[in-house]
């Protein structure tokens, strides 16, 4: 399955906020052995955002939007994505259960626009929140698939895993296993173990793609991570374990800092 994801908000766009949700559900979608080859930030605009979908469904067979779920009128994720699918909108009772509690608890009446958080798209899969008022959705409809998540991501980061529960863990035959290889910064060892020396130190092995080898410069050294898919976690970690060695032997162990399993 290819995945797409969409990240709505005009905050996004404006620089206010870091988008660590695309990142956080990115580096899960590799991990289940999911392809994601592109991310979209959109404004608060259902014009945009029909038209990112459009483009979207080109290319993904799943769209994984995060944001516009909430009661303000700049909140329009869900409304656009039911007239999209062409969906009837519902109330779903649990939804409006925590939400009547959760005013309750309050003391304040439930408003038409905190009221709205609980209309889902018919014949959706509900995600319930645990961590704020929104509930997420997961849509499939002619070939299609969205899931929608909140913004927040405290809100977003728990219903993500069970949407990866309920849905996507079963789309993947696939697991990869990725072996983090931090090195020494040339500061504490005064040798060339940069990004670039360390490519060329490495030769060949960076052109494999099952297992891949990558460097990243970072700001306390370079990092080289090597990367395995199988069928089974064990297995990956078996085909991982040969161009492991040959990246270590390699580099040379004396500029390896430390190496972690990802």
């Amino acid at each position: 399955m290819i995945v797409e994801i969409i990240s709505v908000g005009t905050e996004l766009l404006m620089g206010s906020i870091v988008n660590t949700n695309a990142q956080h559900i990115a580096r899960a979608l590799a991990h289940m052995g999911l392809d994601a080859y592109y991310q979209t930030v959109v404004g608060d605009n259902p014009e945009r955002l029909r038209a990112a979908l459009d483009i979207a469904y080109t290319r993904a067979d799943c769209v994984i939007t995060t944001g516009g779920l909430g009661p303000t009128k700049d909140d329009l994720t869900k409304e656009m994505l039911i007239s999209y699918f062409g969906c009837t909108p519902v109330e779903d009772a649990e939804a409006l259960r925590r939400l009547e509690e959760r005013a309750a608890k309050r003391g304040i009446p439930l408003s038409d626009s905190m009221r709205k958080q609980a209309t889902v798209p018919s014949g959706a899969t509900v995600l319930q929140n645990d961590h704020g008022t929104a509930p997420g959705v997961i849509i499939e409809k002619d070939g299609r698939a969205c899931i929608m998540l909140p913004g927040p991501p405290k809100e977003m980061k728990p219903m993500f895993e069970t949407a990866c529960d309920v849905f996507l863990r079963a789309k993947s035959d696939k697991v990869f296993v990725s072996m983090n290889i931090k090195l020494y910064s040339m500061a504490e060892k005064g040798l060339p173990v940069g990004e670039s020396p360390v490519a060329d130190r490495l030769g060949a092995l960076v052109d494999g793609e099952n297992p891949s080898v990558a460097t990243y410069a970072k700001e306390d050294g370079c990092l080289v991570r090597v990367t395995a898919a199988a069928p089974t976690a064990e297995e990956a970690r078996a085909l991982l374990a040969p161009t492991l060695a040959a990246v270590r032997e390699a580099i040379g162990e004396e500029y390896i800092r430390t190496m972690d399993e990802d």
